[in-house]
């Protein structure tokens, strides 16, 4: 029925990752960007992917969204094995994606609009969400009038708006300041909590990773593998005075101990890993 697709039910299911390696031919020689990556985002929990710089996060969003193949292994949605892009999982990059010449409130419908959801329909549920993510009243103005951070804020709605079963994010607040991003994750996280989508957040950022997280998958420097899964016990919906308690703060700790060590394999590698291992390195120094 024309209409009904606002209101489909969100399907919770896992996304299961497992033994998936990527190789790229680099002047004839094989380049190994991913080896034998293997975990698994559980219904409706948000996974969030933390890694040095360059160390290929973002390839294997891409491999779980259907935009690239793994060379070795697969990726299953449910029992399915992931084959290519799907109107199950929805994407949302580094980069702005809203369409310069649309009002932010043409923007968020715009997906709902070309599946055949009724225009009025679909603007009283684009403006809900942006209500949600603090930009009432901004409905009818283009990108270009608006702050980073409140695009990206759009750009959090429009993701929603289609409710996707499997929602994949990949730094989508970086770039970001400090307010403008603590204002971001407080904002998604109320989304989050209010639709308990199946979600994969990658970040690079320790604070903003424990957070939003149900469980931290800690990536190693290229070939980049998995070097452990920790649990993040916080009770939903997450505060902010949170950081401050001891679990975060453990938490922390094993984290920035694991990373500190793929910084320093990492640290001739280039100027983003040194990058990171100075922050890594300050972080620890304040932690303790």
């Amino acid at each position: 029925m024309r209409g009904s697709a606002m209101h489909k039910p969100v399907k919770a299911r896992s996304v299961s990752v497992d033994a998936v390696g990527k190789v790229y031919s680099s002047n004839g020689e094989p380049n190994v960007v991913l080896r034998e990556c293997l975990f698994e985002i559980e219904p409706g929990k948000l996974t969030i992917l933390l890694g040095p710089s360059g160390c290929g996060k973002s390839t294997l969003v891409k491999i779980i969204a259907g935009y690239e193949k793994p060379s070795v292994g697969e990726v299953r949605i449910g029992d399915r094995k992931v084959s290519g892009p799907g109107s199950d999982r929805l994407v949302v990059f580094q980069e702005t994606a809203l369409f310069p010449w649309m009002s932010i409130l043409d923007n968020v419908t715009y997906g709902p609009r070309q599946n055949g959801v009724r225009r009025g329909e679909a603007e009283r549920e684009a403006t809900k969400l942006l209500a949600e993510v603090g930009l009432a009243g901004f409905e009818h103005r283009y990108p270009n009038e608006l702050s980073g951070g409140m695009q990206r804020r759009a750009e959090v709605a429009r993701s929603m708006v289609i409710r996707p079963d499997i929602l994949l994010l990949d730094e989508p607040f970086r770039g970001l300041d400090h307010m403008s991003r603590g204002l971001m994750q407080e904002h998604f996280l109320k989304l989050f909590d209010q639709h308990r989508t199946t979600t994969l957040f990658v970040t690079s950022e320790i604070d903003e990773a424990i957070f939003l997280a149900d469980q931290l998958v800690i990536l190693t420097y290229r070939p980049t593998h998995v070097k452990a899964i920790i649990d993040v016990p916080l009770p939903r919906p997450r505060e902010f005075h949170m950081q401050t308690s001891k679990v975060y703060n453990d938490i922390k700790s094993e984290a920035l101990d694991l990373l500190y060590e793929e910084a320093l394999k990492g640290f001739s590698k280039g100027s983003a890993a040194a990058r990171d291992m100075e922050r890594i390195v300050e972080e620890a120094r304040i932690s303790r």
